[in-house]
C-alpha cells in the first residue's frame, strides 16, 4: 500500500486525538501591542535641539536688517490667463512700501502675459533693459560671460521669481546678464513706460518714486545688514568712524503652536479588558504617537513657522536640470556655514542616490542608533515624508544648521506643564460622563525658530521621476 493510500485510510476512519482547532479553545493566545502603520522615523523631531520657552514665546532679536518682505510673488490663474496679485507687487523695489491698492491695482492689470518655449531668450546681455519680468511659471536660467570669455550660469530662477526690476527705475539701465527659458515659461512683463504713465496720473505714486530717487543708499553688509563702520590698516593717530549696532525695532515673535485631542475609553473596556495589556495605556500610546506624526508635519509645513514657508528667498536655489546632483546639493551647502542635517523626503533621497551612480560616486553613510544613514560631504540626508511631493513629481531638500549657539534652527517647547508625561507633552484627566466614558486631554505644544536667514536652505522644485 502505498503512503497516499494510507493517508486517504486514516482520513476516513475515526479521529483518534484532539484537533488542533479545539485544543485552541484551553490554549492561551500570544498577542502583539496594537501596531500602527503612521509611525515614521520622526527624524527632525530627533536632530532638532529643543530650547524651553518659559513664557510661551520665543522673541527673535536680531539686528537692523534693509531687506524687507519674502522676495516671492503670487500670481492667480484662471484657465490659461495669469494675473499678478496688486499688493504682491510691493515686492519690487520701485513698490516696496507703496500700499495704494487702487494704483497697484492698475499696475497690475498693466502687466501683460508672454509665454516662452524652452530655450527662448527673454534678455539679451548688454541690450537696453525697459522691463521688469515676473516668473508665474517655470524655469529661466541666468547666463553671464565668465572671467576667461565663456558662458557662466549665474542662477536659475523660478515661480514666484522676478528680475529687470531696475529697469523700472533707471532709464539707462542695461542687461547686465542673457536670461534664458529652461522649460516652457509663463512670464508678466511690466514695462518702465506704463509706470511712468501710471505715476503721472497718480500723485502718492509719483511723490513715492520721486523719494525713493533721492534717498541715499543706504550701507549694508552682504546679508542686508546695517553696516557697522570699522576701520582697519591705519598707522598713526588716525581718526576713528563712530558707529553702533542698530536692531530690528519690532522683532519677530514665535507663539508655541498647538496639537490636541480628548482620548474616550468607556468604563467598561478600562476595568474589563485589561488582562494582559492595559487598554488605556495602548489607546494613550497610539494617540501620542498621531500627535508626534502631526507635530513634525506642521514643523515642516506650518505656513506660519514651519521650515519650506520661513526660509529666505535668497537661500532657496534651483536645480540646474531638475534631478537633485551632487552639485546641487553643494551648492545648497555652499550657502551656510556649519550646516548639520540635510532633510529630504525618501523619494528625493533615491533621486540623489541615481545621480551619483551615474558619475559612480557612493555616499558614506553613518550609524545613527543603529540605522545606516547616508551622507554627503559628511552631513547626514535624513529621511522625512513629510516634505510634499507635488502632482508634477517635484519635492525640495532642506538643509539646516541648528541650535541656538550656531546661530541656527531651533524646536520651541516648554517643560514642566501640568500633568506632563513627556516634555511639553501632557495628559489630563477630564472626567467621566453620563454615558460611563472616560475622557483624557492629550495635548502637546510645540514651534521652531530660525534665528538667522541664513541657517535655513531649500533646493526646490526637486524631480524624483528621472530615470535616465
Amino acid at each position: 500500500m502505498s503512503v497516499g493510500e494510507e493517508v486517504r485510510t486514516e482520513q476516513s476512519g475515526s479521529q483518534k486525538s484532539l484537533s488542533t482547532s479545539a485544543a485552541r479553545n484551553l490554549a492561551t493566545t500570544s498577542k502583539s501591542v496594537p501596531q500602527m502603520q503612521e509611525i515614521s522615523s520622526r527624524w527632525l523631531l530627533r536632530a532638532l535641539p529643543w530650547v524651553n520657552v518659559k513664557g510661551g514665546t520665543y522673541r527673535v532679536n536680531r539686528r537692523l536688517s534693509y531687506t524687507v518682505g519674502d522676495g516671492r510673488i503670487t500670481f492667480v490663474k484662471t484657465g490659461d490667463q495669469v494675473r499678478v496679485i496688486p499688493a504682491e507687487l510691493g515686492e519690487l523695489p520701485a513698490l516696496r512700501g507703496f500700499e495704494d491698492p487702487d494704483v497697484l491695482g492698475e499696475l497690475a492689470q498693466r502687466c501683460t502675459q508672454r509665454e516662452f518655449a524652452p530655450g527662448d531668450v527673454l534678455a539679451s546681455f548688454g541690450s537696453q533693459a525697459d522691463e521688469a519680468y515676473l516668473i508665474a511659471h517655470g524655469r529661466v536660467e541666468k547666463i553671464g560671460t565668465g572671467p576667461y570669455g565663456d558662458d557662466a550660469r549665474l542662477g536659475v530662477l523660478a515661480d514666484g521669481s522676478f528680475f529687470g526690476e531696475q529697469a523700472l527705475l533707471d532709464p539707462d539701465s542695461m542687461w547686465e546678464f542673457t536670461a534664458r527659458a529652461i522649460t516652457a515659461c509663463t512670464v508678466l512683463v511690466l514695462p518702465r513706460r506704463d509706470l511712468e504713465q501710471v505715476a503721472e496720473r497718480s500723485e502718492s505714486l509719483g511723490d513715492h518714486l520721486r523719494q525713493l530717487r533721492t534717498i541715499p543708499e543706504q550701507r549694508a553688509n552682504d546679508f542686508g545688514e546695517k553696516e557697522i563702520d570699522l576701520s582697519a590698516g591705519h598707522v598713526g593717530e588716525a581718526v576713528l568712524p563712530g558707529t553702533y549696532v542698530d536692531y530690528e525695532s519690532a522683532p519677530r515673535e514665535y507663539e508655541l503652536s498647538v496639537a490636541q485631542t480628548v482620548l474616550r475609553v468607556h468604563t467598561r473596556v478600562a476595568d474589563l479588558y485589561n488582562h494582559p495589556m492595559n487598554q488605556t495605556e495602548q489607546q494613550l500610546r497610539l494617540t501620542v504617537e498621531a500627535l508626534k506624526e502631526r507635530q513634525e508635519y506642521e514643523l515642516v509645513n506650518n505656513p506660519e513657522f514651519g521650515l519650506l514657508n520661513n526660509c529666505e528667498y535668497d537661500q532657496r536655489i534651483q536645480p540646474h536640470n531638475g534631478a537633485p546632483t551632487p552639485d546641487d546639493m553643494d551648492e545648497l551647502l555652499s550657502r551656510r556655514r556649519g550646516s548639520k542635517l540635510f532633510l529630504a523626503h525618501p523619494k528625493a533621497i533615491a533621486a540623489f542616490g541615481r545621480e551619483c551612480n551615474k558619475r559612480g560616486l557612493v555616499p558614506e553613510s553613518i550609524d545613527m542608533g543603529g540605522h545606516r544613514i547616508p551622507t554627503w560631504r559628511g552631513v547626514p540626508i535624513y529621511p522625512c515624508g513629510k516634505i510634499p511631493v507635488s502632482d508634477a513629481r517635484t519635492t525640495s531638500i532642506i538643509c539646516m544648521r541648528t541650535g541656538e549657539e550656531e546661530q541656527g534652527v531651533i524646536g520651541l517647547q516648554q517643560t514642566g506643564i501640568p500633568d506632563e508625561i513627556e516634555p511639553s507633552l501632557s495628559v489630563r484627566f477630564m472626567g467621566i460622563n453620563e454615558q460611563a466614558i472616560i475622557s483624557y486631554l492629550v495635548t502637546t505644544y510645540y514651534s521652531a525658530a530660525v534665528l538667522v536667514p541664513d541657517a535655513l536652505g531649500v533646493l526646490e522644485n526637486v524631480e524624483i521621476g528621472r530615470w535616465q
